[in-house]
């Protein structure tokens, strides 16, 4: 038997989707929990005293009053936008142009792609981030380097090349043969090895032509079980700029649909500005939509209306855009996709919000089976929160009624500093 450690303080657990059902009847807080862990899994969840009975042996790690739950679920990201988080920001056209494809380009340097990936998957460690879905550059280097670092953790990624071959600077432009060919190649070494998934990547319809399209549509086809990331109706200009280059297109979800580009295991993030048809279709197939709060407000793309997409049955997650997105804080884009729904006369509850964050965004990776929530058999991929972690904080805790109330303080209030503890595939980080 390997070692066995339980993790006593309170616990949050999962019975259901709180977004289609009564949140109080789907999440709840075990103020008096435990999670025993036995390797790199949970293997039982439960009331601390009765698991501390049930196995002596295991080493004791109390975390008094502080919330285990799982490790947050990223679900879409870009790692190599790490250095240039919080540039000024422009609209999306521009940003990408004056900030992003500049720092990308330098991911040609597979060292250089190496210290960004240790880099980033330290900030999103202290943060409570423990699983990502993160668009790469054009290099398969930068492929390589955040899947060689993740695996050097035990740590669940997803990630693939970004594949563009117009409209964007000709350093970081392929070829649609080019990439197929690169994709294939990582996807067929990476995609399953150990905790590793691989995403075929087209960055947004305006970097690719239909050809490139096409061919990563045939890929996908060819590999069903991989996922597919994009980006879809992030800003006005966006979607008129995606009409202009696909006349044909009856809306900029159909420039994927054409292309074999829609489905379940796609990924499609922001999807701010949909067409009726669109969301229908969404809906339809179960494709992933991606909300980005921070990064939506940041670059000023507007307010993703999240509980009519909800009441539409399309699956939704979680995410922080970083470099797009100002944090690599989850509860900073937990407070986000609060203010966002408030927008549209939907306040979420504390529980919404920590499911999103979790279970949610790992169901849209289609991983829910093996993270995202604290269960037997998940991977011991976990977030233990500090509840008082600031003066700020405190202050408003000694006053509230709930631990609910506690949990929504540290929410809207809380950085790095309420993080008590990432543990990633039972490792403590």
């Amino acid at each position: 038997m390997e070692k066995q450690t339980l993790l006593t303080g309170q616990t949050l657990v999962f019975q259901g989707d709180p977004l289609h059902h009564a949140w109080d009847d789907c999440v709840a807080i075990n103020s008096a929990g435990g999670v025993l862990i036995e390797g790199a899994r949970i293997v039982s969840v439960g009331d601390a005293a009765t698991l501390k009975a049930a196995h002596p042996q295991a080493e004791v790690i109390s975390y008094g009053d502080d919330l285990i739950c799982p490790g947050f679920v990223d679900a879409h990201t870009h790692y190599p936008q790490t250095a240039m988080i919080a540039s000024w920001g422009k609209r999306l056209i521009d940003w990408l142009n004056t900030y992003t494809f500049p720092e990308e380009a330098r991911f040609a340097d597979p060292a250089y792609a190496a210290e960004i990936a240790e880099r980033y998957l330290d900030l999103t460690a202290a943060n409570g981030t423990t699983t990502m879905a993160s668009f790469a550059t054009i290099h398969a280097g930068s492929v390589d380097a955040l899947f060689e670092a993740a695996a050097a953790r035990g740590q669940c990624v997803v990630t693939g090349k970004t594949c563009m071959d117009r409209n964007a600077p000709d350093d970081l432009r392929d070829t649609a043969q080019s990439a197929y060919d690169d994709s294939k190649a990582l996807l067929e070494h990476w995609h399953g090895k150990d905790r590793a998934r691989y995403a075929i990547t087209p960055r947004f319809s305006p970097t690719s032509t239909p050809d490139q399209l096409s061919a990563l549509g045939a890929l996908w086809d060819e590999h069903p079980d991989c996922l597919m990331q994009t980006h879809l109706s992030e800003q006005p200009d966006e979607v008129a700029w995606v009409r202009s280059l696909y006349p044909n297109a009856r809306d900029y979800l159909d420039t994927y649909e054409t292309h074999g580009l829609l489905g379940a295991r796609g990924l499609y993030g922001h999807a701010i500005h949909l067409e009726p048809r669109e969301i229908d279709r969404l809906a339809e197939v179960q494709g992933r939509v991606i909300h980005c709060p921070t990064s939506n407000a940041f670059i000023g793309s507007g307010a993703l209306n999240l509980p009519a997409l909800a009441d539409a049955n399309v699956p939704l997650g979680l995410a922080t855009d970083t470099g797009g997105g100002s944090s690599f804080s989850m509860l900073r884009t937990m407070a986000a996709a609060y203010e966002a729904a408030q927008h549209h006369g939907h306040p979420l509850h504390a529980a919404q919000l920590m499911w999103l964050a979790t279970q949610g965004s790992a169901r849209t990776l289609h991983l829910g089976e093996e993270i995202g929530s604290l269960a037997a058999g998940h991977y011991a991929d976990i977030a233990v929160l500090d509840l008082k972690s600031t003066e700020a904080i405190a202050q408003r805790a000694n006053r509230s009624g709930s631990v609910w109330e506690d949990v929504f303080a540290t929410i809207m209030l809380g950085d790095d500093r309420a993080l008590r503890a990432t543990w990633i595939a039972g490792v403590a980080r």
